[in-house]
């Protein structure tokens, strides 16, 4: 029995068609016949035309997630290989398909498309817009290809040759063809959509986004009322991500997600311009961030670079100075990566130093166009967060590492001595500089969380939840005026609460 021929594939999707692919997963080895040729050829020739099509969408998905077993175990590469053209079919298809695409997005994530499908699900509005644009030129999306990869055919080129050797049967490979007489009418001349309308995965490819038509493209989206296609994907997106972070803080070894952390930052700006969409997208880049963080404190150290640069990125606009506020607490939250990294430790409290001076000696915070759009107040309030972050972060990396708490004190009595309009700052500074005067209290209440630091009046807060912490440490009597006192009860911290009765 040969394999699956470009007409076969065409009417896979019958229902009486449907079968012969089942027949060649189930019984590939009793019959001689490697499937993996029948399954490429259903997604170049069949799935690549026919994506468009809300039927064949739908039968396909539901194929796949029947199969997903099968396909897995027997040809694993198949799913993270064509993961573009299955994100196609989502986009064009909407809400509607969302919960079987769901269950499909797992079996797509492997070593290879691993870092590629980040991108491309933050990316999927714009896909929506890059479909939508070739449909208004070109006409209906159903029954054409508009894959644009371009790519050298040896391999299938090879695999025809010994398949028509061996069956007598042959493969007519249509993947990496862009002239044929399907791609003539459909305009994808332009280098803005050759990214993001291909059909297989060939790795991380740079985002024009930087290009004149890109940012004609994206402001004419922003601006124009959006589509019920394009609403969809702007709702779809942020829970694709979620569930692509929650699989990979589950499965992905720690080299992979320290390696997909730069681009994690890279995209903290860089996404489709709508307000909720952005809003919904950054909260879960930082969330899955700091529970890589959390997860392995050494990337800190590993990505020492990167999160200097984005450090020095942080007056360029609100969105980078949120990532950079979330990296200050990473920083100081972690120790640098812990005591064992002691040379990256001291550079990036240098680098928090001069951020920290900078914004003592200027008002560079806030100055690009976006944010002076939004009054001094805005500037004054971004400047103020900033510096309370970095003023915690000091203190919490001086604490980890102890050689640099001179230098620490030194940078928290500047601020406390500063003539800066918002006291709270100033006030912080002040808390720190006191708790740096007793060691056990700062360590419980400055310390990495994980630290394992041991010694009389050091809290563990990890044991709160099993033993009682009897050793209240002072500094949330604060508020408190006068001389510091021993003697008082929990009514000064807890205002109208009585002492609990084991006191």
């Amino acid at each position: 029995m040969g394999i699956l021929t470009e007409e076969t594939s065409l009417k896979l999707l019958d229902i009486s068609q449907k079968t012969i692919l089942q027949f060649f997963l189930d019984f590939g080895e009793v019959v001689l016949h490697d499937a993996d040729a029948s399954l490429r050829a259903f997604f170049r020739s069949c799935l690549s035309r026919e994506f468009a099509d809300p039927v064949v969408a739908e039968h396909a998905l539901e194929f796949l997630n029947v199969n997903t077993a099968k396909i897995l175990r027997s040809h694993p590469s198949i799913l993270p290989q064509f993961f573009p053209l299955l994100l196609k079919l989502i986009a064009w298809n909407g809400e509607r398909l969302e919960k079987t695409f769901s269950a499909l997005l797992p079996a797509m994530m492997s070593t290879g498309s691993f870092l590629p499908l980040f991108p491309s699900l933050v990316d999927l509005p714009i896909l929506v817009v890059a479909l939508e644009k070739v449909e208004k030129n070109s006409g209906t999306l159903i029954g054409s290809s508009i894959a644009s990869i371009q790519k050298s055919t040896a391999p299938e080129m090879l695999l025809a040759l010994m398949d028509e050797a061996y069956t007598g049967s042959t493969i007519e490979d249509r993947g990496g063809d862009s002239g044929s007489d399907d791609n003539n009418t459909i305009d994808i001349s332009d280098p803005v959509f050759l990214e993001l309308l291909k059909d297989e995965n060939d790795g991380i490819a740079e985002r024009h986004w930087t290009s004149p038509a890109m940012a004609t493209t994206l402001q004419a989206a922003a601006t124009s009322p959006k589509s019920d296609r394009l609403k969809q994907a702007l709702q779809m997106a942020p829970r694709f991500l979620a569930l692509f972070f929650e699989i990979a803080l589950r499965d992905v070894s720690n080299s992979l997600l320290c390696a997909l952390i730069p681009l994690v930052m890279s995209r903290y700006d860089t996404m489709f311009p709508d307000k909720v969409f952005s809003f919904e997208v950054r909260k879960r880049l930082s969330d899955f961030m700091l529970a890589v963080f959390q997860r392995s404190p050494d990337c800190i150290a590993l990505l020492k670079k990167p999160i200097i640069n984005r450090l020095g990125e942080a007056y360029n606009s609100p969105a980078k100075m949120e990532l950079a506020l979330h990296l200050c607490w990473a920083i100081g939250e972690h120790g640098a990566g812990g005591t064992s990294h002691k040379d990256v430790a001291r550079e990036l409290f240098e680098n928090l130093e001069l951020l920290l001076y900078e914004n003592l000696s200027s008002s560079r915070v806030g100055s690009s166009q976006d944010m002076d759009s939004k009054g001094s107040s805005f500037r004054k309030s971004s400047q103020s967060r900033l510096l309370c972050f970095v003023v915690t972060a000091i203190a919490k990396l001086a604490t980890c590492h102890h050689e640099l708490l001179p230098r620490a004190r030194v940078s928290l009595a500047k601020v406390a001595r500063s003539r800066i309009s918002d006291k709270r700052v100033c006030s912080r500074a002040c808390d720190f500089l006191g708790l740096m005067n007793e060691p056990a209290i700062s360590l419980s209440v400055l310390g990495p969380p994980s630290g394992g630091v041991k010694g009389p009046g050091i809290v563990n807060w990890n044991e709160g939840g099993s033993k009682m912490i009897a050793n209240i440490p002072f500094y949330i009597l604060n508020e408190q005026e006068g001389p510091p006192f021993h003697d008082f009860s929990f009514s000064d911290i807890l205002p109208g609460q009585s002492a609990p009765p084991f006191l």
